[in-house]
């Protein structure tokens, strides 16, 4: 059984019930949904069959109760995971738009859940097979050094590396952020991106171009969302493989890229085919976004295999 730790952002997300609804006055809003994209991730990781511990903080209060319940219903190991009596759980506000786009309002950084680190970088990372980091959790300073050191540590350490660099807008306009995130792409052997995030990384034109630069150094593999056209897989020494999306009916797609993350690394990291692996992953994705709330769509191995099975998409 592969082992896995992931480290960031512990958090709650609030629905917007409607539409293009406007956050400048009074409207209904439906949660808390457990949430946080290294916190979506480990839920799916640990559903899929690995071995899963969460670093990160929450609140002394029932939305951060809400997020431990939920972890840990799902096998998520919670011994890193620190409880501040002093802070509150982060909280993010989603809004839909009826072209299809979503904007957040975070209340992240200044809450208990934007204080997440790895205390112990020896204990922590003995006997871990990988380290997953995001993007989304370097939001401050503190949370940018947190994410730096444990990547360092599991390098110097020779344990691998996983990033997704699922970026936020804000970050792209800080170059001490955007210097981070790539001195901690250059680094991972996994890399699990959307589209058009490595271009914005590397300066590349291309995901072939991109995935190319980094499968030259440390990348053992890239992997390319694509949403509902489907997702792209490079391997040194490979062609690319693409598979194509699943027609679903969307409600939610908050989190599905980071369910398609944990099933991917669950499989991979236990040894299964690339290949396969991202047959799972994707499928993963297109049933999460068929619920509303971004933990809601994840399944366990079991479930995913007999709905490949219905739908054929594991060949």
């Amino acid at each position: 059984m592969a082992t896995l730790l992931c480290i960031g952002e512990i958090l709650v997300e609030m629905v917007a019930e409607q539409v293009d609804q406007s956050r400048r006055k009074p409207g209904h809003w439906i949660g808390p949904f457990p949430s946080g994209a290294p916190a979506i991730l480990a839920d799916q990781a640990a559903l899929c069959g690995a071995e899963v511990s969460l670093v990160g903080t929450v609140g002394a209060d029932d939305f951060g109760e809400a997020c431990l319940a939920r972890l840990r219903a799902s096998g998520v190991g919670l011994d890193h995971v620190r409880v501040d009596e002093h802070g509150t759980t982060g909280v993010a506000f989603v809004r839909y738009s009826a072209a299809g786009s979503r904007s957040f309002v975070f209340h992240l950084a200044e809450s208990a859940s934007g204080r997440f680190r790895l205390d112990d970088l020896e204990s922590g990372l003995r006997g871990v097979d990988c380290v997953h980091v995001m993007g989304s959790s370097a939001f401050s300073p503190d949370a940018v050094d947190s994410l730096t050191e444990v990547v360092d540590g599991a390098v110097d350490r020779g344990v691998r590396v996983s990033f997704d660099p699922n970026l936020r807008p804000e970050m792209l306009t800080r170059a001490e952020y955007v210097q981070a995130l790539q001195h901690i792409l250059r680094r991972a052997q996994i890399v699990l991106a959307s589209e058009g995030e490595l271009q914005a990384l590397l300066g590349a034109q291309s995901d072939s171009t991109c995935a190319a630069q980094l499968t030259a150094g440390a990348a053992e593999v890239v992997v390319v969302k694509r949403g509902a056209r489907g997702a792209s897989l490079f391997r040194p020494g490979h062609a690319e493989v693409d598979v194509p999306g699943l027609v679903v009916d969307e409600v939610d797609p908050t989190g599905a890229g980071d369910c398609f993350g944990g099933t991917f690394l669950a499989l991979h990291l236990d040894g299964a085919d690339p290949l396969e692996a991202l047959r799972y992953a994707n499928l993963a994705g297109a049933l999460a976004v068929q619920q509303r709330g971004p933990m809601s769509g994840n399944r366990s191995i079991a479930e995913l295999r007999a709905a490949a099975g219905r739908t054929g998409s594991s060949r």
